[in-house]
């Protein structure tokens, strides 16, 4: 990463240090360095988009998931019922108490 870094600092600095051609048909000099952006950017995106095809190997299938055969089970109703009780020391309290048939 350091070398990368090093070399792209190198090769900008003689870049822009370097006299620029006089043939330039018409264009100025930013807009021949505009140019020459775009153009690398197109051939980069052309080169990254060709390198993948994309995050999935292939199309998403969607497959249904096997029938299931779920038996109904019928087991004791149970609901809660409100009952008066006394503790050993003579209070009376309302508890829930569940009660199941």
């Amino acid at each position: 990463m350091k070398y990368l870094l090093a070399t792209s600092l190198i090769v900008g600095s003689l870049a822009t240090l370097s006299p620029a051609a006089q043939a330039r048909d018409g264009i100025g000099a930013g807009g021949a360095a505009a140019l020459g952006v775009l153009d690398g950017l197109a051939v980069g995106g052309a080169i990254a988009s060709s390198a993948n095809n994309g995050y999935y190997p292939g199309r998403p299938v969607y497959r249904a998931p096997p029938p299931v055969y779920v038996e109904e089970d019928y087991g004791p109703v149970c609901h809660f019922e409100r009952r008066r009780t006394i503790d050993p020391y003579g209070d009376v309290y309302i508890r829930r108490v569940r009660v199941c048939e």
